[in-house]
């Protein structure tokens, strides 16, 4: 339902760029997220974009994390520059969004990419 890629080791000060892609499955989609979690902490949210386009960030990463959406394409992407050892967590994609056969209105999760920040 939800396809998170683009993860990957990066350096210190390096860049990369996730992707989560919906299936067709879904009616119409709301809000997006970028959520986050290292080993011995609790997910977090990094990012969340509206379908209108609005952002919200984590503190930790504003100004340096970018999250946008392609609606004709059911694909939202968190652009991270300047990436941190604390950075270091599998991100997970979550998108509010109607089910086209149920009709009904759940939170979806994609299955989760690790990035690792390291010299």
């Amino acid at each position: 339902q939800l396809q998170a890629s683009g993860g990957g080791l990066v350096q210190p000060g390096g860049s990369l760029r996730l992707s989560c892609a919906a299936s067709g499955i879904f009616f119409s989609i709301y809000s997006m997220r970028w959520y986050r979690q290292a080993p011995g902490n609790e997910r977090e949210l990094v990012a969340m974009i509206t379908s209108g386009g609005s952002t919200n960030y984590a503190d930790s990463v504003k100004g340096r994390f970018t999250i946008s959406r392609d609606n004709a394409k059911n694909t939202v992407y968190l652009q991270m520059n300047g990436l941190k050892p604390e950075d270091t967590a599998v991100y997970y994609c979550n998108a509010d969004a109607v089910n086209s056969a149920t009709m009904t209105r759940n939170l979806y999760w994609g299955q989760g990419t690790q990035v690792t920040v390291s010299s």
